[in-house]
């Protein structure tokens, strides 16, 4: 039975809305202050810029048509579409994204976006676990029609069928599928499939390693992703999110998941959560609690750039290094409005790196190199798409 705080499309939960974007009321939310120039620079920088955070949060009404159908028949399973059932043609696809994330990679200045599904439309919660996996083959296929049609604009990840209780062994299949098949070069993993009860296992532990190590056999990495909030006490975008973030970087702290999983890559998005604001809470909690320093842990986490303000990615390019940070603006997504103090929008995350006080090298890192890196199917995907590297 679907709870009254599931965020249905139609409900009030703003994240699940078709066609609203995320939580454009986010933007009261706190001046942005403009950093100083950084070093001096012989020429702007022209080089490939890859969002690793992007979702299809624009999908045709025809896709939010068959999810609204299939909610409607959780306790009636005879009366569920099935994947098949979703039709919707090349040039409604195409129109889907023209007049959004098209339109603004080339305002400003992004080469392509590493896209998945609407993070806070997974919907882990809702449903069994069939449920999960008919509407994360229909978003998947979604997300490998744009990337088909627009190969040098968009680059598929992939939603995993989780269900809370549900061993994730569940969703190596479809993971496998998605990547062999479909092309997709990584995957999102819910830490709470239960939508803000957390009733499942820590990222730690063992109910986790059939994940981790069908990960580890395609050599892909996972961003750590939460979606919707089921549970009023957490706004989904402004503290949900966070949380997930968060509580992510603390259970790796106090596991030897990497011990077990060396060439394991794993993504906090959002900046990391709460994570570089309290650096050294962290570092002074490992310490206490005998664990390895956090640069251990950095062989293997990294953080994106989808902080919204300029002293909020000056802090994350001071404490966290460098090589762990992934350009990323997650547009269209949690936030859209403009900041009146800047006159921008909030979510144009490219201004605050290149105003940020760093090497043109470490730039290109940020822009490109590192996700080239923590991606390794990448390359080879955007160079059979005529993308120059």
């Amino acid at each position: 039975m679907i709870a009254e705080t599931d965020p249905v499309p139609g409900a009030a939960c703003p994240c699940c809305l078709p066609r609203r974007g995320f939580m454009r009321g986010l933007a009261g939310l706190g001046a942005a202050a403009v950093a100083a120039p950084g070093p001096a620079r012989a020429a702007p920088y022209t080089g490939l810029v890859i969002d690793c955070h992007g979702h299809y949060t624009t999908e045709p009404p025809a896709m939010l048509a068959w999810r609204k159908r299939q909610i409607d028949a959780v306790n009636d399973p005879a009366q569920s579409p099935a994947p098949a059932d979703l039709k919707v043609s090349d040039d409604a696809v195409r129109a889907s994204v023209a007049g959004r994330q098209l339109k603004l990679q080339s305002e400003r200045g992004i080469s392509l976006a590493l896209f998945s599904p609407r993070a806070g439309g997974m919907g882990h919660h809702i449903g069994d676990a069939r449920t999960s996996l008919d509407w994360s083959i229909v978003s998947n296929d979604m997300i490998h029609r744009v990337a088909s049609l627009m190969p040098q604009n968009f680059v598929g990840v992939c939603q995993l069928p989780q269900t809370p209780g549900v061993s994730p062994k569940n969703c190596t299949a479809e993971l496998e599928r998605c990547v062999r098949e479909l092309g997709f070069v990584g995957c999102n993993v819910n830490p709470d499939p239960s939508g803000g009860y957390w009733t499942d296992p820590p990222l730690s532990d063992r109910f986790w390693y059939p994940l981790w190590e069908k990960m580890v056999e395609l050599d892909v990495p996972g961003m750590i992703h939460v979606s919707a909030s089921a549970n009023r006490n957490f706004h989904a975008t402004g503290a949900h999110y966070i949380n997930g973030d968060t509580t992510a970087f603390m259970q790796f702290v106090t596991s030897d998941l990497f011990k077990d999983f060396p060439t394991l890559r794993l993504i906090i998005p959002h900046g990391g959560g709460a994570v570089p604001y309290h650096w050294g809470r962290y570092r002074g909690l490992a310490q206490d609690l005998k664990r390895p320093p956090l640069s251990e842990l950095m062989r293997n986490v990294f953080f994106d750039t989808c902080v919204y303000h300029q002293p909020g990615i000056d802090l994350l390019l001071k404490v966290v290094p460098r090589e762990n940070v992934l350009f990323a603006s997650e547009m269209v997504g949690a936030v859209n409005g403009i900041d009146p103090e800047t006159g921008h929008a909030y979510d144009d995350t490219r201004r605050y790196v290149e105003a940020a006080a760093i090497s043109d090298a470490d730039r290109a890192r940020i822009y490109a190199g590192n996700a080239l890196r923590v991606y390794p199917r990448l390359a080879d995907k955007l160079t059979s798409a005529g993308v120059r590297l």
